[in-house]
């Protein structure tokens, strides 16, 4: 009762292409086979896509140690 026969089917089958006639029940299924084929082709180009290069490191010039303070020098900074 609750499942659906062939005889249903076919009428419902009927029914639509009524509605919507021949050529244009068939022109949106070949839309729909179209865009199943551009996915599958989308998913494909994602799988061959290169993968990114990294960046380059920038190398910096080393930086001078700085001048070492001598002890009578920190004093007269401290006062």
């Amino acid at each position: 009762m609750g499942s659906m026969s062939l005889m249903h089917w076919l009428i419902v089958g009927i029914l639509v292409i009524l509605l919507f006639g021949g050529s244009r029940f068939s022109n949106m299924m070949g839309d729909v086979a179209k865009g199943i084929k551009q996915f599958k082709k989308g998913m494909a180009e994602d799988d061959d896509a290169p993968k990114p290069v990294e960046p380059t490191r920038i190398e910096g010039r080393p930086v001078a140690d700085p001048p070492l303070q001598t002890e009578a020098e920190r004093v007269r900074e401290e006062r």
